[in-house]
């Protein structure tokens, strides 16, 4: 049982509100913590800090140690690999005891004079937080559009730079997603804005250079409260697209880029369920679609002047037990990006020869890199696993061979390849359904119950978490952990079915895949309930939630970063940001069913009067994705009922948002802080 500072946990008030719906009453004590500019809600969120702070004093020595190891990994002078675009050479680079990139470009030729288009370093003195995103070069070459976020609530503003003078302009757009397109002209910006309320990106303006915002003409609002909106460049640079997306349905509208003056066009009408990405090449889109029931997705194309999906002809087929996750086209060939059994594989299609890439490990990641030419008969991918640092490698498809470009490079021999292991293991989980599990560690690590061993995890929203590389994990394999990550329904590493399995009522597969992984893990003897630890955040922090609320024995210590735990008063709540566009994900509440199932799994509803792992909960009082209030309202309920005396900490950033702090460094401290607390339970216990 850990031992605590003698410090007395903090104490949040009790302010008892009644909840309603459907006839269920829910008495929600700590529903007051959601009064941002409330001082009573500021000074408690930093009496949970200063707690947090007297509760880890004991292992900070610890935790500065592994933040000069994580950072000592970490190549200082480092550069990008460059890329040729629009006839000129961009590279981005790091400096040494810089916490922020500098981005650089040569006109024509690598032995060209450089340009420095942006020192982030500069722009974000003076900042707590900053975020430059979205730089979008002119078609002329003259100008950048890019987002600045200076709070961490990914609430961005538009600003537009004179690349030849230096000058930022004098136009702000307040409000936007920091991303923006370019006319061929020049001439005009296509941008996004965000509701202020609940930041659900929904309406598109056109911005005339040369003249101030509030002249930009609205050019499309999306009304449909479930579907956000972005606009976009095709790849040939001839197309401009406005897409509206949900969980389940896309719709796409086009635009001459030529002609910016001219109306968008529908390319295909929104029917519910049928999901399609664009590109274009030539005389003909290419789709990326799951219609007709093609639940893994296939590719298929039309001409420019025929878009109706009637109009579609099949290119690639749908295959069951093949994902077709992605597609980057050029003007010879055509680049897949496909996931069978969980691994990706690459797939290059030409006017007469259709070839896999090889790859030999057993667990690994693989994907397309940025590849903005298209006349060309290269492309580079990126490649990586657990055991493998991560290498840029270029392609050359008339001669079949590769060469790496860049291999990430990690500084003073800290890292030996040979000194580590990985594998991918099945799990049955309680249905019967195979689990996929991929695990590393270090070569002097015996597998034995003694282990201690972190199991991530995810499960949401479709999204993988690949078996890539990490220099911050080493800081444990090298401390004797097992690190593992479970593929769990929810994500796609088994292809579509397999998010379906873990969504709306199907959601609690995400949990007992956890949970069965885990006790996997120990009756296999990789570890046991007084080694092993979970880690999660976001909805993988809805996932740590569940998971020791059905089997907190299981675990001695929990991390759950940004937490989203209060699942039924925000899916209740519209004007919460990404509520309504989050019920074909979860389920909306309003419905009966819906909401008796989410109430069953969600981790504020059933914090429950029994012991909890020893527990550490972050958040960011700007988050825009899960407010602070959830994970606050958590601790401060489990705090109240739980009946064992293990430690329970609270940490807010003050000044960040969903994505922690900003620079390369600063963020190190956040995982410092993390690992530090459980390998000082891992001690604790050995």
């Amino acid at each position: 049982m850990t031992k605590t500072a003698k410090i007395a946990p903090p104490k949040a008030k009790k302010n008892p509100v009644k909840l309603e719906k459907h006839g269920d009453v829910r008495i929600d004590n700590y529903y007051w913590l959601r009064e941002r500019d409330n001082p009573e809600v500021i000074n408690y969120l930093e009496e949970e800090n200063r707690y947090f702070e007297a509760q880890t004093t004991r292992y900070k020595t610890l935790e500065k140690r592994l933040f000069e190891e994580l950072k000592a990994r970490i190549k200082q002078e480092d550069e990008s690999v460059p890329v040729y675009e629009n006839g000129y050479y961009y590279q981005t680079k790091y400096f040494k005891g810089k916490e922020y990139p500098v981005y650089t470009r040569r006109k024509g030729q690598l032995d060209a004079p450089e340009e420095i288009l942006f020192d982030v370093n500069q722009m974000a003195s003076g900042y707590s937080y900053y975020k430059l995103t979205g730089i979008e070069v002119s078609p002329d070459n003259r100008y950048a559009v890019f987002g600045e976020d200076t709070t961490g609530r990914r609430q961005y503003v538009l600003k537009i730079k004179d690349l030849q003078t230096g000058k930022v302009l004098d136009v702000q757009i307040e409000n936007t997603t920091g991303s923006a397109v370019w006319s061929n002209d020049n001439r005009y910006i296509f941008y996004t804005k965000k509701d202020p309320e609940t930041l659900r990106a929904y309406q598109i303006y056109r911005h005339k250079f040369g003249e101030q915002p509030a002249n930009d003409q609205l050019i499309y609002e999306e009304t449909d409260e479930i579907f956000d909106v972005f606009v976009t460049k095709s790849k040939s640079n001839r197309y401009i697209y406005i897409a509206s997306f949900s969980t389940l349905t896309t719709e796409y509208q086009y635009l001459d880029a030529n002609n910016p003056e001219e109306k968008f066009k529908i390319f295909a009408p929104r029917q519910r369920g049928v999901e399609y990405n664009l590109f274009h090449r030539n005389d003909r889109f290419y789709i990326l679609t799951n219609k007709d029931d093609a639940v893994n997705f296939k590719l298929m194309t039309t001409s420019v002047n025929q878009t109706n999906m009637e109009d579609w002809e099949e290119f690639i087929p749908h295959r069951p037990g093949v994902m077709l996750e992605d597609v980057d086209i050029f003007n010879d060939f055509i680049l897949l990006q496909e996931r069978e059994k969980g691994l990706n594989k690459l797939r290059v299609i030409t006017g007469n020869t259709d070839f896999y890439l090889n790859f030999d490990e057993e667990t690994y990641s693989v994907f397309s890199a940025y590849n903005p030419e298209m006349n060309t008969h290269k492309f580079r991918f990126i490649y990586n696993s657990m055991t493998t640092p991560s290498s840029v490698i270029e392609f050359d498809i008339d001669k079949h061979s590769q060469v790496v470009l860049k291999e990430q490079e990690i500084p003073d021999g800290q890292f030996d390849k040979n000194n580590y292991r990985s594998q991918r293991i099945w799990v049955p989980a309680r249905d019967g359904v195979m689990v996929p599990v991929s695990m590393v560690w270090h070569k002097n690590t015996d597998l034995t119950k003694t282990n201690p061993l972190l199991l991530y995890g995810y499960g949401a929203y479709g999204i993988t978490v690949d078996p890539g590389f990490s220099t911050n994990r080493l800081s444990l394999l090298d401390r004797g952990f097992i690190f593992a990550i479970a593929h769990i329904r929810g994500g796609e590493y088994l292809g579509r079915p397999w998010y379906e399995a873990g969504k709306l009522l199907k959601k609690k597969n995400t949990f007992n895949d956890f949970v069965d992984v885990a006790k996997y893990l120990i009756d296999k003897q990789y570890s046991s309930p007084e080694q092993l630890y979970a880690m999660g955040g976001s909805a993988g922090g809805l996932l740590m939630g569940a998971v020791i609320n059905q089997a907190p024995e299981l675990f001695n210590g929990v991390v759950a970063q940004v937490p989203f735990v209060d699942v039924v008063t925000t899916m209740l709540d519209e004007t919460i940001p990404l509520t309504t566009g989050e019920y074909d994900e979860w389920g909306n509440p309003n419905d009966k069913r819906f909401y008796d199932y989410i109430k069953s799994y969600s981790p504020y509803d059933n914090v429950g009067a029994k012991p909890y792992p020893n527990l550490l909960v972050t958040t960011g009082l700007h988050d825009s994705q899960v407010q602070y209030w959830e994970p606050a309202k958590w601790v401060a309920k489990m705090r109240e009922l739980k009946t064992d005396d293990r430690i329970l900490l609270l940490h807010t950033d003050m000044d960040s948002g969903h994505g922690g702090a900003s620079g390369r460094f600063k963020s190190l401290k956040d995982t410092a802080r993390d690992f530090a607390f459980i390998i000082n339970l891992k001690e604790q216990n050995s």
